[in-house]
């Protein structure tokens, strides 16, 4: 006797188990890989806002007014509401114009309340706080393609954890700069020549230290094509690489050269408004004075944490640089710690410059992901309570600018 077979019921079937063996999206795929890693990097980042809202709330101060509008944030929501021009005339003869403040962050914010019925400050928090999120996946991509999952998840969640963390929830550009970073990086070592350039260049539209991400690709690049020379390829099978070389720096170099011209000096104008604020680079010697005046005599205390923050981030770069990492990684970071080292001018502000320079938790991230799972929570339990607390302390009580 024959089964028969309802034909509506046979064509659902078929359907279902056509949809079912379809391939889920690359990007998919990698999201949900990702989410634990995402999911703990937001807890920690949410339980670090609550902390620091609850005691401004306690002393009488607005949580949104403190995130969204001190210090550098209200230079650029200054710059997205009235365009440049601003400059501020000091008793001692400084001067500092907000063309020290490079363009994309500004832009993006005007953007957003263009669109959005909000004001500067929400939009540049919005902005901020999805760049966060979009740079944690992409870290999570860098060291899960190097390292693996385990390793990755840790990375993440150690960067959501770091004593100046709390900039990832600021109306700053430290967030936006590391997410271009991170998928500039990962285009790297995926050998997507175009979109490394690409991030790259808006990397460098971020921040003054976006250049960093430029080095790394054109570093990398020039191997490449050294490498394509030796075999005798031809410059048009190279092309992506030449391509994503080019735009790579463009950014960074194409803000400087306008400054420049702007200011009368092609060539060292920028360069000159960044000395307005004290800042230049001077190979140390700036650093080195701060670091003796805080061993000879009492300091501020962010000043004594800045110090030790730099120390340890010394201390990284070499056990990093000593496990052989990629190219990338490694020019990219060598040159934001040569950037923070170098430079004078604003010491409390170096480790909050070493945000992006997510490569150094590597050799600790390694660590804790081989530890037993006691001592592992222990340590970042450790990092938690720091973190929250040295946190709430630099927004609502440090005596100087974070």
């Amino acid at each position: 006797m024959r089964t028969r077979r309802c034909p509506l019921t046979a064509e659902t079937v078929d359907r279902a188990a056509a949809a079912s063996a379809r391939p889920v999206p690359r990007w998919r795929a990698a999201l949900l890989r990702a989410a634990p890693a995402l999911g703990l990097f937001a807890v920690a980042r949410l339980t670090g806002l609550l902390v620091m809202a609850g005691w401004s709330w306690h002393i009488g101060r607005s949580p949104r007014a403190i995130i969204a509008r001190a210090w550098d944030s209200d230079w650029y929501m200054l710059i997205a509401e009235h365009g440049y021009g601003r400059t501020l005339h000091w008793p001692d003869g400084t001067v500092q114009s907000d063309l020290a403040f490079f363009p994309l962050y500004p832009a993006l914010v005007r953007v957003g309340t263009t669109v959005l019925p909000v004001t500067s400050g929400t939009a540049g928090l919005v902005i901020s706080w999805t760049a966060a999120g979009a740079a944690a996946w992409g870290i999570y991509a860098v060291v899960e393609r190097l390292h693996g999952r385990r390793t990755a998840t840790v990375l993440v969640l150690l960067w959501g954890l770091l004593p100046h963390s709390i900039v990832l929830s600021m109306a700053y550009t430290e967030p936006v700069l590391t997410a271009f970073a991170a998928w500039s990086l990962y285009a790297l070592l995926t050998r997507r020549w175009v979109w490394a350039g690409v991030l790259a260049f808006l990397a460098g539209l971020s921040r003054p230290n976006g250049i960093a991400v430029a080095a790394a690709v054109l570093a990398v690049a020039a191997c490449e094509l050294f490498t394509a020379y030796r075999r005798r390829e031809s410059a048009r099978a190279n092309l992506r690489i030449w391509t994503g070389a080019v735009l790579a720096p463009l950014g960074w170099c194409g803000y400087v050269l306008q400054v420049g011209f702007r200011t009368g000096d092609p060539l060292g104008g920028y360069f000159a408004v960044q000395r307005g604020w004290t800042s230049r680079f001077d190979f140390g010697i700036g650093a080195l004075k701060v670091v003796r005046a805080l061993v000879l005599r009492p300091s501020l205390f962010p000043l004594m944490i800045a110090l030790l923050i730099v120390v340890a981030a010394v201390l990284l770069f070499a056990l990093f640089a000593l496990e052989r990492p990629s190219a990338a990684l490694l020019v990219y970071t060598a040159v934001l710690v040569l950037i923070t080292l170098g430079g004078s001018g604003f010491f409390e502000s170096k480790p909050r410059f070493l945000l992006p320079a997510f490569p150094l938790l590597l050799p600790l991230a390694c660590a804790v992901a081989k530890a037993r799972p006691r001592a592992a929570v222990v340590v970042t339990a450790a990092l938690a309570g720091l973190s929250f607390a040295y946190g709430t302390y630099l927004l609502t009580l440090s005596p100087i600018a974070l």
